[in-house]
């Protein structure tokens, strides 16, 4: 495989300049919200709406020093044993979310998608989530994807469900099936680059929390300790410099 060019940061995130190359895909975890509303002396619906701001106004930086795809882990399949009344306010902010979000990504042709079960989200999400994924399907080279209901876990599973089933069915056999087989089950299918370079989740915990298992195999691992309603264009542009003072390996010598 040929080597990549390397790239430097520019854009709007600083002028801090890093001959290193970046990730092509960033995913993030945008953990800690809770926590910042306590600190702060707010409500938990406080800080989950200070959370919702910061991921409306880091979308366009997001991609401004040339990534290509952001995963968001919005929402995970465990967050619905949380109570009731915290669970409908986060629906109804992913429902503001997608109202802004659409004319926003038209505006700077980003593509959006999102992954996970739909089954247990409001109609009225459901729809808004297909206005967008429609309206946008056609950009290229700026890709949000935004994981809500998903689990890691679960991914993996349907995947080798839906490959036991193709077999079962005589439409591949079983020594047919490879990594890249698998790759093109697992819901990060959407995208050009669906192992995530850099992984980054917020609030300070180190664990990876049923978001990516298969896609982040190799992916570098970012633990800031400022939670997601404070992180900002200075605190990505520190992800992104760690990122490139890394040295991969994928498991051989270099």
């Amino acid at each position: 495989m040929p080597k990549e060019k390397g790239n430097k940061l520019n854009g709007t995130l600083g002028e801090k300049e890093n001959q290193g190359t970046l990730p092509k895909h960033v995913a993030i975890t945008m953990d800690g919200n809770r926590r910042w509303a306590k600190k702060n002396g707010l409500a938990i619906t406080g800080g989950q709406e200070a959370g919702f701001r910061r991921a409306v106004e880091m979308t366009v930086d997001f991609f401004n020093v040339g990534i290509h795809t952001v995963s968001l882990f919005a929402f995970s399949s465990e967050n619905w044993g949380r109570p009731k009344d915290e669970v409908n306010y986060w629906m109804d902010l992913f429902g503001v979310f997608s109202k802004i979000m659409l004319p926003q990504a038209e505006r700077e042709k980003i593509k959006v998608s999102v992954i996970g079960t739909r089954e247990n989200i409001p109609a009225s999400l459901r729809d808004a989530i297909i206005k967008a994924e429609e309206a946008t399907k056609s950009y290229e080279g700026k890709h949000l994807i935004l994981a809500l209901d998903y689990s890691g876990k679960n991914d993996i599973l349907e995947a080798c469900k839906s490959l036991a089933e193709k077999v079962k069915n005589g439409l591949i056999q079983v020594e047919d099936i490879d990594e890249k087989l698998m790759e093109n089950e697992l819901m990060t299918k959407c995208s050009e680059f669906p192992n995530p370079d850099l992984l980054i989740r917020t609030g300070g915990e180190q664990r990876i929390s049923n978001f990516f298992l298969w896609q982040s195999a190799y992916s570098e691992l970012y633990f800031p300790t400022v939670q997601w309603p404070d992180f900002g264009k200075a605190e990505y542009l520190e992800a992104l410099t760690w990122y490139q003072q890394r040295q991969r390996r994928f498991g051989r010598r270099v």
